[in-house]
């Protein structure tokens, strides 16, 4: 399901003043990591108030949960809340030309199966925004078969090819419980192959309930075919930039424990899934449903074919995330794939 808003609950509307107030502190610590003063917000501002009336602003806006002050002589930084209204009253961002000449030049000469294409595209992403990137793609249980082949090893071993639709090509290997001639694998292999076409993974097939070798391998084959589940529902999760967590996180314990949770990839599909299914298009802190990510923010575009989400394009940073700029990358990367799996390109 694409998200419907970046919010599943939205904030009150502030006044214009308060608004741009709150604007120009998340923007410097967004730039700077560091509290923000009632002198920076002149700087960076055209609001035509005295010193004092933004000094009022702040204090009102921390009282109102939207700002903190970390030290009683420090300026603030904002809160969970406060990067919240900030996304959600954001404008839409563009790609740079460099950026988006950078995206087409990649797809447009990107090779390999899917899960190939998914893997580099994660780096891609990773390198465009200096952030980790999360690819979450379907695997091939939605795409069809348009082809399954058994090869004679010898007599107890064979190896099924299987071609997909979405250009994803397995092997596996097929040890049956009898003996199998050259000429009963090529029978299997033909049987097999009928039965299997244009079926996917998740589909149920009548396969043959005779004791003879050839449809004792025809079972066996199917049954170790239908078994492939990489991932929640078939899913596969490609990740991108990893090293990036160290550089966006404060304190070693943090970066141990983000990374911690990127090596389970059921962990980390059921939260790009769970950010959708809630209608976000950005999570921020608490709405990840983790605590570790309670200082981190989750950017997600989902990839859709025929009307069906097929996937996800995601990209974890700090809460202090660019969100302008890696909302636009992720967006566009996501169009990209739907064009790409969808059979629409030029």
């Amino acid at each position: 399901m694409a998200p419907r808003s970046n919010s599943s609950a939205p904030t009150n509307d502030l006044d214009p003043r308060k608004a741009t107030i709150l604007e120009a502190v998340v923007t410097e610590h967004i730039d700077t990591n560091q509290p923000v003063g009632s002198s920076t917000v002149l700087q960076s501002t055209d609001i035509g108030v005295s010193p004092a009336t933004v000094r009022s602003e702040l204090v009102s806006l921390e009282r109102e949960g939207y700002l903190a002050q970390p030290h009683t002589s420090a300026g603030r930084v904002p809160t969970e809340k406060g990067y919240r209204y900030f996304v959600d009253h954001l404008k839409r961002g563009v790609l740079g030309e460099a950026q988006q000449l950078q995206v087409r030049e990649f797809f447009a000469t990107v090779r390999g199966d899917v899960e190939s294409v998914l893997e580099q595209t994660s780096t891609l992403l990773s390198q465009m925004t200096a952030y980790t990137s999360v690819i979450v793609g379907a695997g091939h249980r939605e795409a069809s078969i348009l082809s399954a082949q058994l090869v004679s090893l010898d007599v107890r071993h064979l190896l099924l090819v299987t071609v997909y639709s979405d250009g994803a090509v397995s092997k596996h290997a097929i040890v049956p419980s009898l003996d199998v001639s050259y000429e009963q694998c090529a029978e299997a292999s033909r049987q097999l192959n009928a039965l299997l076409l244009n079926t996917t993974l998740g589909q149920k097939v009548q396969v043959p309930s005779l004791n003879d070798p050839v449809a004792t391998v025809v079972r066996e084959s199917v049954a170790t075919l239908h078994a492939d589940r990489p991932t929640v529902e078939g899913e596969s999760v490609f990740i991108g930039g990893s090293s990036r967590i160290a550089e966006s996180f404060d304190g070693v314990e943090t970066v141990r424990r983000v990374l911690s949770l990127l090596e389970q990839e059921l962990l980390v599909v059921s939260l790009v899934q769970d950010i959708i299914d809630k209608g976000l298009s950005v999570a921020i802190g608490s709405e990840t449903g983790h605590e570790t990510l309670a200082t981190s923010a989750v950017i997600v575009a989902p990839v859709t074919v025929d009307g069906e989400t097929v996937g996800a394009v995601g990209l974890l940073g700090p809460s202090r995330m660019k969100y302008q700029e890696a909302m636009a990358a992720a967006e566009t990367v996501s169009s990209e794939l739907t064009r790409k799996f969808s059979g629409d390109e030029q």
